[in-house]
């Protein structure tokens, strides 16, 4: 089954199945029935809209074409027949007795989502660190944004390999060594605080003043300064002459030099794993496949192209050039050096090919778009966009915007330096356990009395969960506010809002003195309009994940369960539930609510977020 087919259990399938048969028995086309939800539940269930777009091509009325397939269609055993609406739309009421089937044929432990047929693996780019460097608030947009999108097709039944792009080779790094060596730091004892101390001093230390020099001597500006900016010149020299150095005994296998290194890596994977560990995201070391696993694979790259005639010497450098742009791709500098573009080459090769991938997804910063076009546009040009069997990859560059702060630029601490994702955590989970601490205070609460140690553990479910929805509800590619203020909040659309109303749901369900069994064998009802209301709602999920698999749009999640939980409210108010003296309707309510906290767990299960069972 593809990502754009309807799941069997979503009324809408049955409905697309049926019109589209009616279409093609009127006007001998085959047309998509533009099957929707209503917009008003007075006016019915759903919605097919295909008559306006219908008229078009065939130059009828909109409205005879509406009534020719409101009498072709064939709504037996599923709706009432199909009522039409203002120039030829129709409405469809479905019959109570479909909708409780199809809810049965849901409520169960897949919820309708069929497993895919798809045998390529879906290949995902996500949190992409780099070694020697404390992880910052754009790895928690890519970190969280590239786990959600990969939950979704594993919760799909694909293949999916998480890739942790390490920025883990070159110059920059051999510069970092360099500089910890010089230092004398003991490597067995290596801290974060070491690496970034030794990065930023490799950044300096390397660091030429060309400009100043020249400015130096052209304003006279005196002996001593023109000194110092000689000595820095000199000192700029020798550091970059020990990076490269170093960069060439690592490149060499040295077993002193590799030894280090590894130190480095894994001294910054401590706190990489340590974050998505927090977050709840599935990022270990198995997911690790560095610029230096790619290293040996650079120049049969530039090989290749030069072979296929895309790419050519230009100053002594070697360009690939596009037809409908001024700016080529850079893949070997005129030194001979590699660049970022040579290595995302090999690694898209080798996510398309070696691990057969038809979707491979970019989970990068947005500021990247130009140069993922660029790499996408030079792999289609040498045919690397396709699986080992000839099938043509998907490949999409999955950018996000910018975490603000409340000032609306981007989020800073108050010393003026950037936010390091493990200060941004510590400091949602403090929130989280603060607020779930003082909700328990109030006697009536379902937490009240329980150990600090159980609230601790909650509060912090709940700090993570508010900064993930925060983030993963909103459209990717726009900058958000980052308000710890609001996003911990129990009410509005927030991360615990629904975990409270998961928790909620929970407690009725633990509260009601049937059992799990006797829930179970009783049918599903759907008389009143919210139990209706609340059950169109549930079957629509399987659809939604389907959807955010085609589109990946986060957002779709954050935004059917913000509805499910809104459905689940007005169907608690209207509808009674533990009070029901009809034992058949109390437990047939029960069985709603249990499958509705079923979706919901679920669906927080696609952000990584927990539900807990109290709060």
């Amino acid at each position: 089954m593809s990502i754009d087919s309807r799941p069997p259990t979503d009324p809408a399938s049955t409905l697309d199945v049926r019109f589209r048969a009616a279409i093609h028995a009127v006007s001998s086309l085959d047309a998509d029935p533009q099957i929707r939800p209503s917009t008003n539940p007075a006016f019915g269930d759903y919605q097919a809209n295909a008559a306006m777009s219908l008229a078009k091509v065939t130059k009828g009325n909109p409205r005879e074409l509406a009534n020719a397939l409101a009498a072709c269609v064939d709504l037996t055993g599923i709706a009432e027949p199909a009522v039409i609406a203002g120039p030829g739309f129709l409405n469809i009421r479905l019959e109570s007795a479909f909708i409780v089937a199809m809810l049965s044929a849901m409520d169960n432990a897949t919820l309708g989502i069929e497993p895919t047929k798809e045998t390529h693996a879906a290949v995902v780019d996500l949190c992409g660190v780099n070694v020697a460097k404390q992880m910052h608030v754009g790895h928690l947009r890519a970190t969280i944004i590239g786990d959600t999108i990969a939950r979704v097709f594993e919760r799909l039944g694909r293949k999916v390999w998480r890739e942790n792009h390490l920025g883990d080779w070159g110059l920059p790094i051999a510069m970092t060594l360099a500089a910890l060596r010089r230092s004398h730091v003991d490597l067995d004892q290596l801290s974060l605080t070491h690496l970034n101390d030794a990065y930023r001093r490799a950044q300096l230390e390397g660091r030429h003043d060309d400009a100043g020099l020249a400015a130096a001597r052209a304003t006279d500006a005196g002996p001593h300064r023109l000194f110092e900016l000689l000595a820095q010149e000199e000192s700029a020299g020798e550091a970059i002459k020990d990076a490269k150095s170093t960069l060439l005994r690592l490149q060499g296998g040295d077993t002193e030099v590799v030894a280090a290194w590894q130190k480095i890596i894994d001294c910054t994977m401590r706190e990489v794993y340590d974050s998505t560990s927090t977050l709840n995201a599935k990022v270990t070391a198995e997911h690790n496949r560095g610029e230096s696993f790619f290293r040996d694979r650079l120049a049969p790259v530039v090989d290749a192209f030069l072979q296929a005639g895309f790419a050519k010497e230009d100053k002594g450098a070697i360009i690939v050039p596009f037809a409908d742009r001024e700016r080529p791709l850079l893949i070997r500098k005129s030194d001979g050096g590699f660049l970022y573009a040579t290595t995302d080459l090999a690694a898209l090769r080798f996510r398309t090919h070696d691990l057969d991938g038809s979707r491979v997804i970019y989970v990068v910063d947005a500021r990247q778009r130009d140069h993922f076009k660029d790499v996408f546009d030079a792999a289609a040009l040498i045919g690397w966009d396709r699986t080992k069997d000839g099938n043509k990859s998907e490949i999409t560059h999955l950018g996000f915007g910018t975490v603000l702060g409340k000032d609306k630029r981007p989020l800073k601490t108050r010393s003026g330096e950037n936010f390091t994702l493990k200060d941004l955590l510590d400091e949602a989970m403090e929130r989280g356990v603060a607020e779930v601490t003082r909700r328990a205070e109030d006697p009536h609460a379902p937490t009240h009395g329980m150990p600090t140690a159980d609230l601790t553990r909650i509060g912090r479910a709940v700090g993570i969960a508010a900064i993930k929805y925060a983030d993963l509800s909103n459209d990717l590619t726009k900058d958000y506010v980052f308000d710890l203020d609001r996003m911990v909040a129990f009410e509005g659309d927030t991360g615990p809002y629904l975990q409270y109303a998961h928790a909620r749901i929970a407690n009725i369900l633990a509260k009601s003195k049937d059992s799990a069994s006797e829930i179970a064998a009783t049918p599903h009802a759907v008389a009143e309009p919210a139990e209706r209301a609340l059950a169109l709602h549930l079957l629509r999920y399987p659809q939604m994940v389907q959807d955010v698999a085609r589109t990946l749009e986060t957002n779709r999640i954050g935004a059917y369960l913000r509805t499910l939980a809104e459905c689940f409210n007005a169907f608690y108010q209207s509808c009674p539930v533990l009070k029901s003296e009809d034992t058949t309707l109390r437990r047939a309510r029960l069985r709603l609510c249990a499958l509705a906290r079923h979706v919901l767990q679920d669906g927080l299960s696609l952000y990584g977020i927990d539900a807990p069972e109290r709060m």
